[in-house]
């Protein structure tokens, strides 16, 4: 595959003050990251989000090609671990509550909602394949 066939993805993230960040997309798209002490999500929350979202977007792309879904939502969880090797988030769990009308095309819609969330995990959403593919990540000092 070709870079331009999978393009780079990159945001940038500027300091408002210790504990306290803003994390813009190209697109214009901002949101505030903080330490926990705040409102603001913090980064391991993020990454929760990012895992539940990106499946959600695939299952509901899905599923709403036969009827747009009643009640849907997504909740991810994980528990924090600190060990020898470091900090890390385990036994990671995304749910989907999803919920449809009782009629043929809702009936299609919840026949293929378990196939459309195993389709998410093993092959579509790129965030939970990245966190279980395990890759490594380079950080480095770069000049101002």
């Amino acid at each position: 595959m070709t870079e331009l066939e999978n393009p780079a993805v990159a945001i940038g993230l500027s300091r408002r003050k210790l504990g306290e960040y803003r994390v813009l997309n190209s697109r214009g798209g901002v949101i505030s990251i903080g330490d926990g002490k705040g409102e603001d999500f913090t980064p391991v929350e993020l990454l929760l989000a990012a895992l539940a979202g990106c499946s959600a977007v695939d299952v509901d792309v899905a599923v709403s090609r036969h009827e747009r879904p009643r009640h849907f939502q997504v909740s991810a969880s994980g528990v924090k671990q600190r060990d020898a090797s470091g900090n890390k988030l385990v036994n990671l769990q995304v749910r989907f509550a999803v919920e449809f009308d009782d009629d043929d095309e809702g009936r299609a819609a919840a026949a293929i909602l378990p196939r459309a969330v195993e389709q998410s995990h093993a092959k579509l959403c790129t965030v939970s394949r990245t966190i279980e593919g395990g890759g490594p990540v380079s950080m480095e000092v770069v000049e101002v």
